[in-house]
């Protein structure tokens, strides 16, 4: 039974003849008579009795239109469901997000998000980024560092300018040798500094590596005067103030990691992922 055939059986009821019915719909008389037959032959009932002057509904024929105005009524109810549930941003958000991003701007970003689309299940993970890109199909947006995705839009959010900061400082015309202290990271970072080292090799040589797990770890020995440390701008703090540094520089450039935020395109049709995208990409960062 389709829909329509429950509101030709209500029309019926209401009018009281076919001649009525078929000219409400616009269809002909004989169309209206085939449909009527083929609902009773699906009920196995008789719905109406025949008269000469109008339609008799039979007691099972109250039945069934009593059946029909609570399936369209039901059908009703949930097309409004189904309207509002439209107008409100609701579902799962998958993220994955670089440790750094996680800590430093994502809270907010979240806090605003969450507040105002309350309905939205956040699923999130945080690691480095080299993990986030190979599980990168699992989740409907990565916030990586880096390079970007290959196989993902992908927008740059911010340029995050290198420095490399001491507890003691840089001298002009002199060779500083120190160890430096290197936080766990994906191999583009590494390649970063250790090729702004290599061509300033006759201005700072590190004398050993230390190597620990998180960012923070790396800005304390920092700042206790175990070494130098090569820090992003936006995890530096007040740190430019209180501690000697040099930006890194290559030709009159600043060496920069790369903030991106990538996904597949058709998970913007997702209205939790293109207001999440919003909120992303309108923010001002560093």
């Amino acid at each position: 039974m389709k829909i329509d055939d429950y509101l030709l059986l209500i029309k019926l009821n209401d009018i009281g003849t076919i001649r009525g019915t078929a000219k409400a719909f616009l269809i002909s008389q004989p169309a209206v008579t085939q449909r009527l037959r083929y609902i009773e032959d699906y009920f196995g009932q008789t719905i109406f009795i025949r008269t000469s002057k109008k339609l008799l509904l039979t007691p099972v024929g109250e039945m069934i239109i009593k059946h029909a105005n609570s399936v369209l009524e039901r059908e009703k109810a949930l097309k409004s469901s189904l309207l509002e549930s439209s107008k409100t941003v609701q579902g799962t958000l998958s993220i994955a997000c670089s440790s750094l991003i996680s800590q430093r701007y994502l809270p907010a970003m979240l806090g605003e998000y969450t507040s105002e689309y309350p309905n939205v299940e956040i699923d999130l993970v945080t690691g480095i980024s080299e993990d986030i890109k190979r599980d990168h199909k699992n989740y409907h947006v990565c916030i990586i560092r880096g390079e970007k995705l290959k196989e993902s839009t992908c927008s740059c959010i911010f340029e995050d300018p290198l420095y490399i900061f001491d507890t003691e400082t840089f001298p002009k015309n002199k060779l500083k040798e120190r160890p430096l202290i290197a936080f766990k990271s994906d191999d583009s970072m590494h390649e970063l500094v250790d090729n702004w080292l290599y061509h300033h090799q006759h201005h700072i040589k590190p004398l050993k590596t230390i190597r620990v797990d998180q960012i923070e770890t790396c800005k304390q020995f920092m700042k206790q005067g175990l070494g130098m440390a090569v820090l992003p701008k936006s995890v530096s703090d007040t740190m430019m103030d209180e501690y000697p540094h040099v930006a890194l520089t290559l030709d009159n450039h600043s060496v920069t990691r790369s903030t991106w935020v990538c996904y597949q395109e058709e998970v913007r049709k997702l209205p939790q992922v293109e207001k999440f995208l919003q909120t992303i990409l309108n923010r001002t960062y560093i």
